[in-house]
Parts: C-alpha cells; sequence; structure tokens
C-alpha cells in the first residue's frame, strides 16, 4: 500500500511547466526532483524482460515485539507490455534454504538481516527469494504498522469489500502483550460482510488478523484480505483529489520519510505509477500459496518443534512453474464457456514424475475450472492422459475445453479402482465435494507442458 501511495505521491510531481507556480512546487525540493525526472529516459529493471518484479513487505516495526518479523510478504509483477499485474502472497511460515545450509521461516530473513546491519532486511529478503524462484527480485518496498495506520488515515479511508463476516474473538491488543489479566490482552474483532468503511486502525486489524472463526481463520484467508486492502487502496486514490491538498500531501511525505524503506529511485516510482496507474481490475491477478487441497504447500512441525510449510512435492519447481507463467493466460472465449458451467476438477497424477498434476492445474485455473483437488493417482502407470466425465456430458463445453488442452482422451467408464477412490475420498469430513472431471495425468504430459526450461522434469 505504500508503494501505491509513493506512486501517485511522487507522479504528481510530473506536472507541466505552466503549473510551476501551484502551490504544489511551493514545497521544498520539489522543483529539484521535478527535474531529475524530466530529464531521466532510462528504463526500470526487468524491463527488458517484459516484467518488473517487487517485493512487498511489511513489518510490526520498533514498537511490537519481534518487529522486524515479516508479517507479510507479497510478490509484486507487473508486464510493461500488456499492462498487466499479478499479486503472490508467500505465508510468513513457508520454510525455504538460505545461504548456509539451513532451512529457516521466510519471515525471519528480514530479522536476521537487520540485526546484523541497519537497513539491510529488504535487500537480504529479496535476495533469498530471487535465488529460491530463480527470477530476478531487483526492487522492495517495506513499511511498518504505525505508518500503514497514518497513511490510511491521512487519506480518509478506505472503501473495503468484506467478502466474508470477520468474528476473531482474539485479536492482540498492542501495548497489552504482558497484561496479568489474560483476557484483558485481546478484543473481538467484528466486520460484517459487504462494503465497508475503515480507518487506519480498522484497515490494519482486517490485514493482520489470524484468529477468525471459520474460512477467515488462517493466514491464507489473511494474505487474500491484504491483497483486498491493496485493490481498496488503488481505488481511493485514483477517485479522488486527497493528493492535490498541501496539508495531505506533507502528511504522507512524513509518514513515508519515517515509516517506509525502499530501494526504488523517485523517478523509478515515478516511471512505474505513470505506466500502471490506469490498470484495470481485470488485469489485476491474485494467488495465495496455501496448504489447502489444490494447493502447492503442506503443514508440518520442523525438528525444533516449530509450525512450518513446505512443498508438496518435496522441492520448489511447481511453485518456480507457477510464479514464472504467472501472466500466461487463456483465450477469453475459452474461460467465459468454462466458467458459465461452472465447472469443477479433480487432478492426478497417473504417473512418478513429480510436479505433473500441480503444473497442470496451474495452467487449467486460467482456463475457468475450479480445480477442487490435487493429487497422486493410486495407479501409476499412466503413459496417456484421460479425462473421467463424471456428469457424463452435461458440460460438454467445459469438456471439449480441457480435452483441447490437455490433449488427454474422455471415457465416461469410470473403472473400480477409481470408483473406490472417489468413495473413499467422499468418506472424509475434509475433502472436496465430488467433481465434475477427474484428469488422471499421464507420461505424454511430461513432453507436451510448457513452462520452465527444465527438461530432466
Amino acid at each position: 500500500i505504500f508503494s501505491v501511495v509513493g506512486f501517485v505521491l511522487f507522479s504528481n510531481m510530473t506536472m507541466s511547466s505552466d503549473q510551476a507556480d501551484s502551490i504544489f512546487y511551493k514545497i521544498p525540493f520539489i522543483g529539484h526532483i521535478k527535474q531529475l525526472v524530466e530529464s531521466s529516459d532510462k528504463d526500470l529493471k526487468g524491463e527488458d524482460n517484459d516484467r518488473i518484479n517487487i517485493l512487498l513487505l511489511g513489518m510490526g516495526g520498533k514498537k511490537h515485539q519481534g518487529g522486524y518479523l515479516t508479517d507479510t510478504i507479497m510478490l509484486a509483477s507487473l508486464k510493461v507490455s500488456e499492462k498487466k499485474v499479478s499479486l503472490l502472497s508467500i505465508p510468513r511460515d513457508l520454510s525455504i534454504p538460505v545461504e548456509s545450509g539451513n532451512w529457516t521461516k521466510i519471515n525471519n530473513i528480514n530479522a536476521f538481516a537487520e540485526f546484523k546491519e541497519e537497513d539491510s532486511g529488504g535487500i537480504a529478503i529479496s535476495q533469498a527469494l530471487s535465488d529460491l524462484l530463480e527470477i530476478p527480485i531487483d526492487y522492495y518496498v517495506r513499511v511498518d504498522f504505525q505508518g500503514f495506520v497514518n497513511i490510511v488515515d491521512e487519506l480518509g479511508g478506505l472503501e473495503v469489500e468484506v467478502e466474508n463476516t470477520l468474528s476473531d474473538p482474539s485479536y492482540p491488543i498492542m501495548g497489552q502483550e504482558d497484561n496479568p489479566d489474560y483476557e484483558a490482552r485481546f478484543e473481538h474483532l467484528y466486520v460484517e460482510k459487504g462494503i465497508q468503511e475503515m480507518d487506519g486502525e480498522l484497515a490494519l486489524k482486517f490485514a493482520r488478523s489470524r484468529h477468525a472463526a471459520g474460512i477467515e481463520g488462517s493466514d491464507f484467508a489473511r494474505a487474500k484480505r491484504q491483497q483486498k486492502i491493496i485493490t481498496a487502496a488503488k481505488e481511493k486514490l485514483l477517485s479522488t483529489n486527497y493528493l492535490l491538498k498541501p496539508q495531505i500531501l506533507t502528511g504522507i511525505i512524513g509518514e513515508l520519510k519515517e515509516h517506509l524503506s525502499t530501494n526504488l529511485k523517485i523517478w523509478e516510482m515515478i516511471k512505474i505509477w505513470k505506466d500502471f496507474k490506469d490498470v484495470e481490475k481485470e488485469s489485476i491477478s491474485t494467488k495465495v500459496l496455501d496448504n489447502s487441497a489444490n494447493g502447492l504447500l503442506y503443514n508440518t512441525i520442523n525438528e525444533q518443534g516449530a509450525y512450518v510449510l513446505l512443498p508438496k512435492n518435496g522441492d520448489f519447481e511447481e511453485i518456480k512453474y507457477l510464479v514464472h507463467n504467472i501472466f500466461e493466460d487463456a483465450p477469453l472465449e475459452k474461460k467465459q464457456e468454462v466458467k458459465v458451467e461452472n465447472s469443477t476438477l479433480e487432478i492426478r497424477n497417473g504417473t512418478w514424475i513429480n510436479g505433473l498434476a500441480s503444473r497442470q492445474a496451474v495452467d487449467l485455473e486460467k482456463y475457468g475450472f475450479d480445480v477442487i483437488r490435487i493429487g497422486n493417482s493410486s495407479l501409476k502407470n499412466f503413459e496417456k492422459s484421460i479425462i473421467y466425465d463424471l456428469t457424463f456430458g452435461e458440460k460438454i463445453n467445459s469438456l471439449k475445453v480441457l480435452k483441447e488442452k490437455t490433449g488427454a482422451s474422455v471415457s465416461f467408464e469410470v473403472p473400480e479402482w477409481l470408483k473406490q477412490d472417489i468413495e473413499k475420498d467422499l468418506n472424509d469430513e475434509q475433502a472436496p465435494q465430488k467433481p465434475d472431471f477427474i484428469l488422471i495425468i499421464g507420461r505424454d504430459a511430461d513432453s507436451t507442458q510448457s513452462g520452465m526450461e527444465n527438461p530432466e522434469r
């Protein structure tokens, strides 16, 4: 959100020369920045590859316990040629390998670096993720909680679409962490479903809540709420003229100086804002790495007794595939055909080749399929992929798209072994509903799937 604010703030410094007498240019140092911007014709890092990667980080700050642990980690990628944006939320409990050869939770990296050298955390976590995902992450923006609250208040609050009612009876009250009365350490946070007006404090609580009842009570639901906050900030900034008011502008400048850390130069902020300020909501894709039935992660307890998340297939190849292909999209007409039929899909790997099902899920979700489960087939001898149609032809358009995309054969007869697997899954209370289609991936998919250059996989 600070990244958005920064872009808007500094984009207003590019007014034409006949506006130079306005109150805006009477703010100290603005004129010098304007000259710097107008003389710059450089490319942003990543522009030559048609992808600019910016790591967005949120942390508690000096007044919070564990204030340098990154509570929010989000990879924002900008596709210059098509004016598209993707937001990938990375859970703070994800355990990754670091240079020492050890594994650590990703949210610790910023804190470890800051302990060694002040203001080095943003670069450290950017480099760690860059090495892990094998993509360049040249920029970062890091903000602390108080700065977030103050900026939202400077803007007059945000209008946020609340997808599900949020009821968290255990939201921690800042400053009450050591209260002898244990119950007094918490408040009941309640946010009704629908469009809600939020000041800075409520927006922060909405973005941070971790113990809500129902589907909102996870880090992954929280990541989705954080993405909603960013979208709401963009809408607010584009629909108002608050930033043309000197008192608002000077207030934001103060907050940026006090609570923001970034390696973006002023001209880079301006250029990004100018190029992407008109991006439509439909051109912004959001994704959360999670441990759901169709997710790429699973949760476990490590040797130190800590809760961690790890990649399901034992390595990060499927996550890399997702990141490298984040902007690949399906033809609109195909996507609409599938969405109209509201088709659900289960994908099973029928080979011993790791990652085929996960990669296929990444591709098929872009065609509008609701992939409700990814797993392994109990049989592993499939040479050719096959689609089992459990609707018996009722969703013919979706079946056509699925067959065309995968090259798989189609069967309306479900073999006995698969019937038993389906029945076993349905008896599991935590299993998803019965899918419309089950796609068994065969060895032929290994040679047809496009994506990262990784021939041995």
